[in-house]
């Protein structure tokens, strides 16, 4: 007795081809292209999960050394004077700080001069 497959072959392919919706071509719509297509797009989400939070990192730096530069420090004596002044705020804060909340950077800013 030979086993049939076709329910279950077509509940794979809908699923695959449901993730590929918005793929432009035969991406979308060919079942064999469109799987190696999907396989190919989940390794990059997976990838750049990680990336994105190395982005976010790198803009946060950016935007702290720019800030920082305007008060006529470098951003390393400047993270160096924090951790010597027992000032714990992450990157992100001390971004978020120096871009909507001058004063309060500026407070951290002579807090960690200060301290050097």
């Amino acid at each position: 007795m030979r086993i049939k497959r076709g329910n279950v072959n077509v509940k794979r392919h809908k699923k695959i081809l449901k993730l590929a919706k918005g793929f432009k071509g035969a991406r979308s719509r060919i079942f064999k292209v469109a799987n190696c297509a999907v396989m190919k797009a989940l390794k990059y989400q997976y990838r750049d999960r990680r990336v994105l939070k190395r982005n976010m990192r790198r803009l946060w730096i950016v935007r702290i050394n720019a800030a920082v530069r305007a008060q006529g420090m470098s951003y390393s004596r400047f993270v160096n004077a924090c951790k010597k002044a027992d000032i714990i705020v992450n990157r992100k804060m001390l971004a978020d700080l120096a871009i909507n909340d001058k004063e309060a950077f500026n407070v951290i800013l002579e807090t960690a001069k200060a301290a050097v």
